[in-house]
């Protein structure tokens, strides 16, 4: 990627600018307007430095991180202060159409949501792993963005900044509700990345890598499976209950058990061969698993 290619949007002001849009009505909130965008191929990626929530239909060439995403659909995506969003070399499509809300970190700023908003995982998802609207569902949020636009669009008094953060949480409650049902409705898309999840953690706990590559980290799995880890952990909570590192141990120990009911190998060696730099975290990790130790686990199987 060129470095001209590549655009910081530091300001709501200078967003405005950079999108041909008149001055902003507040300085750290934003809603725009996507039906008839200008058209800027000479910036293909851009960096926020705001929260980014977006709605779109229309929209097949837009890209988030290493992502391709089809917004034939109305779909919303969330993208924390950042992250690189970027489309095609031809730029805007002609026919999209939606909005994108900004909201500067300072407007968060001495308010409950400046921590809580960053337990919304989503705002880590990738494209690809956005949040389909049922018509019902797009217009609960349309609602709730009006209100947004008409409450940062009248005179600004001391009431302003608590009623738009109570719009904004009351929407990101409604979007966490609305992957709790995605994730329902998607069981069979679900399943598949279970099992795909089994596989690779199967391939790499038996693998020899893991003498002088270690264990994987939940970011390394995420990464075979090609989806992010924040998505991978949402997914797993709503099928098992357990996080992404629970499953991983949950192999090894599988592993070890069966190493130290078939072999003479030595808790050390064993320790080893299953990524553990020093046998103690093994033997920790081990009886926190089982109630047991390695030793005690092998005598209790002889």
């Amino acid at each position: 990627m060129k470095n001209k290619e590549l655009h910081r949007i530091k300001t709501i002001t200078e967003l405005h600018r950079l999108g041909g849009y008149d001055k902003p009505q507040h300085p750290l909130v934003s809603i725009i307007n996507l039906e008839g965008l200008e058209n800027r191929t000479d910036i293909t990626a851009v960096i926020f430095d705001f929260y980014v929530i977006s709605m779109k239909r229309g929209c097949d060439k837009l890209f988030y991180g290493q992502q391709k995403y089809d917004f034939d659909e109305g779909v919303m995506a969330f993208l924390a202060p950042g992250q690189i969003l970027r489309g095609e070399d031809d730029g805007v499509p002609h026919d999209l159409i939606g909005w994108m809300l900004f909201i500067h970190p300072d407007f968060l700023w001495n308010t409950p949501l400046a921590k809580k908003i960053k337990k919304y995982e989503y705002f880590d998802y990738n494209t690809c792993e956005a949040l389909f609207l049922s018509d019902r569902e797009e217009a609960i949020i349309n609602g709730i963005v009006d209100n947004i636009q008409i409450e940062y669009s009248s005179n600004i008094d001391k009431f302003s900044q608590d009623i738009i953060i109570s719009h904004l949480e009351t929407l990101l409650n409604y979007a966490e509700r609305f992957y709790q049902r995605q994730f329902i409705t998607r069981k069979i898309t679900n399943h598949k990345i279970l099992t795909r999840l089994e596989d690779v953690l199967s391939d790499c706990i038996n693998s020899e890598d893991l003498l002088t590559k270690g264990l994987p980290s939940v970011l390394d799995i995420a990464y075979m499976l090609n989806i992010s880890s924040k998505y991978l952990s949402s997914v797993l909570k709503q099928l098992t209950g357990q996080t992404t590192q629970q499953l991983i141990h949950e192999k090894l120990i599988e592993k070890a058990k069966e190493k130290l009911s078939t072999s003479d190998l030595t808790v050390s060696e064993i320790a080893y061969q299953l990524g553990f730099e020093h046998p103690q975290s093994f033997s920790k990790l081990f009886k926190s698993k089982t109630n047991q130790s390695p030793l005690d686990f092998r005598q209790s199987f002889n």
